[in-house]
C-alpha cells in the first residue's frame, strides 16, 4: 500500500471487478434494441442493446439460440435475462444471455418502417419504375468508400469476370454525419455527367446504424431520381436498407452486384465460345469427312476420270466445229455463183459493154436530145458523138430514113 491507497496489478484489478459485478449481478433482465447482430460461425450470437443513453455487449451461445421462436434481427426491441460476465483479455464486460423474448419495435427500426411506408405511398418502389441494366456496360461507377472492402470485391469481380469494362468510384462515406448526402449527391453528379451505364451503390456489413446512411429519404430521392439504372448493394445479405426498395436492382452483396453488373455480358461471351467451339468442331469433321473420301483417288486416277469425263465432249466439239465450217462453206460458195451471175447479168447490160463493141451515143447539140433514129436530126444539126472514150463532132448534111418526116 502506497499512502494508505491499495496497489493493485492490472490482472488483479481486474479479477476483482469481474468477482463483484458477476456476484452482484448473477441474474438480470435488461430491455434494448437489438444492435450490431453478428452471428459467428461457430452457431454463437454475438450482439449489443442499446438505448438513447447507452450501449451494453451481450451473447447468446448456441445451446441458448435453439429455444428461440424468431430470428434476431437488428433494431428489435429485446427483453433478455441472463448474467454480466467480465472479459479479462480486452476488460469488457457483457451479458451471457439465457432467454430473450420481444419486447415491441425499435425505435430505428419503428422510424424505417414508417419511412418505408410514406416513401412506398409516393411511388418510389413502383416496380414500373425499374429499369433493365444494359447487356453490355462499358462504364461501371461505384459510390462507396474508396477504402472500404466493398470496393475491392467489386473491382476484383470485374477484372476477373469483365477485364475490358472501366470501372469509375465515385468516393462518398458509408456511414456517420454528412454520408447520406454525400452519397446522394455523387449519384446525381454520376447522372449530370453522365459517368457511368451502370451504378452500384453500397457497402460492406455493418449494423443496422452503420447502415442508416442508405436508409435516409434523400438518398432514396436519388436511387429513384437516377436516369441511370442503379444497383443497391447494401451489406450483407441479411442486410437491408431503404435504397434497396428504390434501386432497379438489388444485390446481396458488393460482389453479387459486380456479377449482376457484369453477368450478361459474361453470359454472352460464354454463349459465344460455346458457338465458336461447335463451329470449329463442326468443320473439323466435314474436313476430315472430306479427306476420307479422297484419300482413294491418286492422282493418275484423277487425271483418268477428268479425261473420261471430258473426251466424249472435246469430240463433239470438233464434230460440231467441222459441221459448222462445211455448212458455212456451202452457203459462202452458193452465195458466191448467185453473185457471179448476177455481176455476169449486169455486165451484159451494161452501156460501157456495148460501147466496148463498137456502138456510140450520138447527141443533137440543138435539142440536146440522144439520137435515136434520123428523124430526130435535120440537115445543118451539129452532133457530138461519144464512143467508148473521147468525143467526136459532126455537122449533118443529109437525112435518110423510115420515120423521115
Amino acid at each position: 500500500m502506497e499512502n494508505g491507497r491499495p496497489q493493485f496489478t492490472v490482472s488483479e484489478l481486474t479479477e476483482l471487478i469481474r468477482s463483484r459485478l458477476e456476484e452482484d449481478f448473477a441474474s438480470v433482465v435488461v430491455e434494448g434494441e437489438l444492435s450490431n447482430c453478428r452471428p459467428a460461425s461457430s452457431g454463437h450470437l454475438y450482439f449489443s442493446l442499446k438505448d438513447a443513453g447507452a450501449k451494453i455487449d451481450a451473447v447468446m451461445f448456441k445451446n441458448r439460440l435453439r429455444s428461440l421462436s424468431f430470428e434476431p434481427k437488428d433494431g428489435m426491441l429485446l427483453r433478455v435475462r441472463g448474467s454480466l460476465s467480465v472479459y479479462a483479455p480486452r476488460g469488457s464486460y457483457s451479458i451471457v444471455c439465457e432467454e430473450m423474448e420481444l419486447a415491441g419495435s425499435g425505435d430505428i427500426l419503428a422510424m424505417l418502417e414508417e419511412r418505408k411506408r410514406r416513401l412506398a405511398a409516393q411511388g418510389l418502389f413502383d416496380e414500373s419504375r425499374k429499369k433493365p441494366l444494359p447487356c453490355f456496360p462499358a462504364t461501371i461507377g461505384v459510390v462507396s468508400s474508396p477504402t472500404g472492402a466493398a470496393v475491392r470485391d467489386i473491382v476484383n469481380v470485374l477484372e476477373r469476370r469483365a477485364a475490358g469494362v472501366r470501372v469509375i468510384i465515385l468516393p462518398a462515406p458509408v456511414q456517420g454525419n454528412g454520408a447520406a448526402a454525400l452519397i446522394a449527391r455523387r449519384i446525381e453528379q454520376a447522372n449530370q455527367w453522365k459517368l457511368a451505364d451502370v451504378l452500384i451503390v453500397g457497402r460492406g456489413g455493418g449494423s443496422l446504424e452503420d447502415l442508416l446512411p442508405f436508409s435516409e429519404e434523400i438518398v432514396v430521392q436519388a436511387v429513384a431520381a437516377s436516369a441511370i439504372p442503379v444497383v443497391s448493394a447494401v451489406g450483407h445479405e441479411i442486410d437491408w436498407a431503404l435504397c434497396d426498395f428504390a434501386a432497379d436492382l438489388r444485390a446481396p452483396t458488393p460482389s453479387a452486384a459486380a456479377e449482376l453488373a457484369s453477368g450478361e455480358r459474361a453470359a454472352i461471351l460464354e454463349i459465344i465460345r460455346g458457338r465458336a467451339e461447335d463451329f470449329a468442331a463442326v468443320m473439323r469433321n466435314r474436313i476430315e469427312k472430306a479427306r476420307l473420301l479422297l484419300r482413294p483417288f491418286s492422282m493418275e486416277d484423277l487425271e483418268y476420270r477428268f479425261r473420261a469425263i471430258l473426251q466424249p465432249r472435246l469430240i463433239r466439239l470438233d464434230d460440231a466445229k467441222e459441221a459448222l465450217i462445211n455448212n458455212l462453206s456451202a452457203l459462202v460458195s452458193g452465195r458466191r455463183k448467185r453473185l457471179e451471175l448476177a455481176y455476169a447479168v449486169l455486165e451484159a447490160g451494161s452501156p460501157l459493154a456495148v460501147m466496148e463493141r463498137g456502138f456510140s451515143v450520138v447527141t443533137n447539140t440543138r435539142t440536146s436530145m440522144i439520137v435515136r433514129h434520123s428523124g430526130d436530126v435535120r440537115p445543118g444539126d451539129h452532133l457530138e458523138i461519144r464512143p467508148l472514150k473521147g468525143t467526136i463532132t459532126a455537122v449533118t448534111e443529109e437525112c435518110y430514113g423510115e420515120n423521115r418526116q
